[in-house]
């Protein structure tokens, strides 16, 4: 099969859309099939089996830290050129009309995955007027696509609700082989502790700093428990700002960290925290899972969902400081709470690497190919840049 990919992002940057089409990349090689992804200038030419086209990009303002593409005639140039059996577009945005277009105009069939709730970062950013354009916008790009992918049941729900037609489930997966209890480390944990005692609490966030994601709630925690350390990894816009917030307490702040020494990251910690009731998906959650860590989470459907209603995971109201603190003291100190949803946790993690959402997206292409056999890609010198 040969598949023409879209993203708005991807390497050197990172996040979870990266993190899943790096994932989805390596395993449509090991399948066999030809993948093309346009992408913004700066990612590497190869990745796995696919060829990477970069494309010039800019700056938006609701995502200053991400670059985004630009739909740019070339596109149509080296697609004639590929002559792809379908189109893939992740999270379509910007570059994302290139991929609509050229599946209408060629009659090629659109997949567009939905990712991100880009609509709702508006709220944050002291701009709500704008949040139901965006979701006109986002609504109208995917309602172009025969196949809308949503990477949790929660997600499905909240945007059929807003109108998106023609979806279907596609779960994400980990890499199993990189985050694991094995990755433990003493001198990744002296690093995170800012090399205090080690027997010490440590507590562990992993993404993107950013208004949205709630991250300067921990404070309490800090404030609650003084041994315990908070250890945040990432980086984004907002992170000068915790700094100052936390700058009188246990935190440690290192930047983004990638293959190894996020691994490491996670299974050197005691507990991974994740505060952001916005996600689609919250794929951090699965990482800190295969790693060992047990997890507690701000209440929204998708982590009911992915910590099944407190049986994998302690889920806390994000609007009442108290509900916070007993999750945290259950996170880290009642063991047999620990135990319990350790124990269901690492059930769940035979089921989380990257197979399985593989066979379901292609499941989805080769669905969507049959759906459209009536109206075959035309050939290769009709096709219209």
């Amino acid at each position: 099969m040969r598949i023409a990919m879209f993203s708005e992002t991807f390497l050197p940057g990172t996040d979870g859309v990266v993190t899943c089409l790096c994932g989805t990349l390596k395993h449509l090689g090991d399948a066999g099939h030809d993948v093309l992804l346009f992408a913004p200038n700066g990612a590497p030419p190869t990745f796995a089996a696919a060829t990477i086209v970069g494309i010039p990009s800019f700056r938006f303002a609701l995502y200053p830290e991400k670059k985004f593409a630009l739909p740019l005639p070339r596109v149509g140039r080296v697609l004639k050129e590929f002559k792809p059996d379908l189109i893939h577009a992740v999270n379509p945005g910007f570059l994302g009309f290139a991929a609509i277009y050229y599946a209408r105009r060629n009659r090629v069939p659109l997949i567009a995955p939905y990712h991100t709730h880009i609509p709702t970062y508006a709220r944050y950013y002291r701009l709500p007027w704008l949040e139901p354009y965006l979701w006109w916008c986002f609504r109208s790009i995917h309602n172009q696509a025969e196949v809308n992918l949503c990477p949790s049941k929660a997600t499905m729900a909240e945007l059929e609700s807003r109108g998106f037609r023609n979806l279907g489930l596609w779960e994400h997966g980990v890499d199993l082989q990189i985050f694991s209890p094995a990755k433990r480390s003493e001198q990744m944990r002296a690093r995170l502790l800012n090399d205090k005692d080690r027997n010490q609490k440590l507590l562990l966030y992993v993404g993107r700093l950013a208004k949205e994601k709630g991250i300067e709630k921990l404070r309490a925690c800090l404030v609650h428990r003084p041994d315990v350390h908070l250890a945040i990894v990432g980086d984004g816009p907002y992170r000068a700002t915790l700094e100052t917030i936390f700058a009188d307490t246990n935190t440690v702040f290192t930047g983004y960290l990638f293959g190894e020494d996020l691994a490491h990251a996670y299974a050197s910690a005691d507990g991974f925290v994740f505060t952001s009731t916005i996600e689609t998906l919250g794929l951090v959650l699965y990482e800190a899972i295969a790693s060992g860590l047990p997890v507690m989470a701000a209440d929204s459907p998708v982590t009911r969902e992915v910590l099944e209603n407190g049986q994998a995971g302690f889920i806390y109201d994000p609007a009442n400081i108290e509900s916070m603190l007993k999750a945290l003291d259950k996170l880290l100190y009642d063991e047999e709470q620990r135990r319990r949803v350790q124990t269901r946790a690492q059930e769940m993690v035979l089921t989380l690497d990257w197979n399985g959402p593989t066979k379901q997206l292609l499941h989805h292409y080769h669905r969507l190919l049959a759906m459209n056999t009536a109206v075959q890609p035309a050939p290769s010198e009709d096709w219209i840049p």
